[in-house]
């Protein structure tokens, strides 16, 4: 690829991810794109940004033209938690917005689409435990749904007209730089930030609660790492299942107070906990491995003290 469309590129994935890919492709080859009209400082100073409703398909083919785009990566979404409360906007943004990139990317003659999936395509049914790559895929959310359609229509795209469209489910994703935007393992990020600014957290899942989390720069790498394999290696596209690290709430709240003594966690569960629930505790990604030599860096406690030093300086700094 030459020129890459970011759409999403304020998102909490985003907004990392295009500053990733500008240090790659170059500032100008990376164009960021989001309905946000006042995006961070960074994106819009470090390369071009451009307005975007990924359901707009004419604005997003003046944009393709424009810059000459020859590949897309699409990170436009409604989250879990977000889509439960407005499930026919997650399906119009999720599915139709997945639609006009894809076609779009079809109609230009595109060396490539990442549309990453997540942990949210399993379900009731799914093995919870080293969770395989291949498994009953039933979600019990209108996010879920919409990320198994997903999947499915990035393979289609590729034994139909050969479109080299590749995802990978993302598990939690746990960054010091973007607030995350309404899924159900935001509290695995909140937690970090009330325990550097106010030494205790209220949870909204139970402490026994165990789910698949990443820290971002596995996040950025993996990324990265599957848009730049070899395709004729590739014997999944839009599914890959990558894993880094899995704990509960309460391994999680421990680990803080290795840094952090006197923290303390509270638990009032909510709504999100039936879908945590639902979600697998860990993952089987050993075909990301084989295919593309995916491996993580980070665990529990080396992520636990990167987020606090960072957060802390932030929260002296007045950021926070």
């Amino acid at each position: 690829m030459k020129r890459i469309l970011v759409i999403g590129s304020a998102g909490q994935i985003g907004s990392e991810l295009t500053l990733e890919l500008r240090k790659i492709w170059g500032n100008s080859n990376v164009v960021a794109s989001d309905v946000c009209q006042n995006p961070s400082a960074r994106l819009q100073e470090s390369g071009p940004y451009e307005t975007l409703n990924i359901l707009d398909r004419q604005r997003m083919g003046e944009i393709v033209s424009k810059y000459q785009i020859d590949g897309i990566v699409n990170l436009a979404a409604i989250l879990s938690a977000t889509g439960e409360k407005n499930p026919m906007k997650a399906w119009d943004v999720n599915m139709n917005g997945l639609i006009n990139v894809l076609e779009c990317a079809r109609e230009n003659n595109m060396k490539q689409v990442l549309t990453p999936s997540s942990i949210a395509a399993f379900g009731p049914g799914t093995p919870l435990y080293n969770t395989p790559q291949e498994t009953v895929l039933r979600p019990s959310t209108m996010y879920g749904i919409t990320k198994v359609a997903g999947e499915l229509l990035g393979d289609y795209y590729v034994k139909k007209y050969g479109l080299d469209v590749r995802g990978l489910r993302y598990p939690g994703i746990i960054s010091h730089e973007t607030l995350p935007g309404g899924g159900t393992t935001d509290y695995a990020v909140a937690i970090y930030y009330d325990a550097v600014t106010k030494g205790h957290y209220t949870c909204f899942v139970k402490e026994e609660t165990m789910l698949p989390m990443m820290y971002m720069p596995d996040c950025l790498k993996a990324t990265i790492d599957l848009m730049q394999a070899d395709f004729s290696k590739l014997n999944h596209h839009s599914d890959f299942n990558v894993a880094a690290m899995s704990f509960t709430v309460t391994e999680q709240a421990e680990s803080i107070r290795k840094f952090i003594p006197g923290f303390t966690c509270s638990y009032e569960p909510d709504h999100r906990q039936a879908i945590a629930d639902s979600w697998p505790r860990s993952i089987d990604d050993s075909a990301a491995r084989e295919e593309w030599g995916w491996k993580p860096s980070f665990d529990l406690d080396t992520m636990t003290k990167d987020m606090i030093d960072k957060l802390t300086a932030k929260h002296k700094a007045g950021l926070i």
